[in-house]
């Protein structure tokens, strides 16, 4: 039985020793070298190949090695083959770290401040409480329930949407379309932690935008096409929106020429809010290949009818 690793090959590498030190009982292989290509009935890959089944004909398992499978074409997986997100801790760790430091950083006017350097200008703000300060997450999956048990932990009144309904201790949930105006209105600051699917594309436009309060920040760690931007720039240039911290854009990355690039409020990292980490990425498959081999459901396992 084979694991084959179709990933970053860095990476792969770290991987492949963990694999030989905890698991020596599967052959462990990095793409391009699939050996025989019959006893592969792992893969865990960024972007499968393009015909797995054909090319894997044994293949049960597709592990993303991210948080999210969008780069999935889902419609080139057969149904017998699972499909499984990864749900490790070094993933969270590492988004509640940006989407804190990101909150913080609108949170006590380091933007302003910024301008202000380079004006030469030495002037200070008036330092609003975190009480003051309305926090909302779109999402409550495993990422946006940590950032939001995190920011809570700040004094921020924090709340989060979710299409389908949830329930976290000290924040305001909010479920379904419907509600999605009311959750829009009460925040301050907003995060879209989604996941990309046919809903999620497009949904953060001009209409959006307007629903929050004027003056309101947007930090967007979710997926580029989940926000309209040439909507996001006007946004900004009218005050509608005061901030954006934008680490995932369409395309990625954007030209050269896009006026995000130089907009004064705007901060844009180059999708590294979180990665996976190998030392508990393995940890966390070899869980899953427990769990399969025993007949019982995988952590993380996607739902095609919902699309993650």
């Amino acid at each position: 039985m084979t694991l084959l690793y179709k990933a970053d090959p860095e990476r792969g590498k770290q991987w492949a020793q963990r694999f030989a030190h905890k698991a020596p009982d599967i052959a462990f292989r990095l793409w391009p070298d699939i050996g025989d290509p019959a006893s592969v009935r792992y893969l865990a890959a960024w972007q499968p190949p393009d015909d797995p089944a054909r090319t894997l004909p044994n293949l049960e398992v597709i592990f993303s090695v991210g948080a999210g499978i969008d780069q999935f074409d889902l419609s080139r997986v057969p149904p017998h083959i699972a499909v499984v997100r990864m749900m490790e801790p070094g993933i969270v760790e590492g988004m509640v770290e940006y989407v804190t430091q990101a909150v913080l950083t609108i949170h006590r006017d380091l933007f302003d401040y910024a301008l202000q350097q380079r004006q030469r200008v030495w002037r200070e703000l008036p330092v609003r409480a975190a009480a003051t300060r309305r926090v909302g997450v779109l999402g409550l999956g495993m990422l946006g329930t940590a950032v939001l048990e995190r920011l809570r932990l700040f004094g921020f009144p924090c709340a989060g949407w979710s299409r389908s309904a949830h329930s976290i201790e000290g924040v305001e949930c909010h479920a379904g379309m419907d509600a999605l105006d009311a959750f829009l209105g009460r925040t301050d600051i907003l995060v879209c932690l989604l996941p990309l699917t046919d809903a999620t594309r497009g949904l953060l436009d001009r209409h959006r935008f307007a629903k929050l309060p004027k003056g309101a920040s947007f930090i967007h760690v979710g997926r580029g096409p989940q926000a309209n931007q040439q909507d996001l720039l006007d946004a900004l240039d009218s005050g509608q929106l005061q901030n954006a911290i934008l680490d995932v854009t369409d395309p990625e990355p954007l030209p050269e020429s896009h006026p995000l690039w130089t907009h004064p409020r705007v901060r844009i990292t180059p999708h590294v809010a979180s990665a996976t980490r190998p030392e508990t990425a393995v940890d966390v498959v070899l869980d899953n290949i427990r769990r399969h081999r025993d007949g019982l459901p995988m952590l993380g396992e996607v739902d095609r009818t919902r699309g993650y």
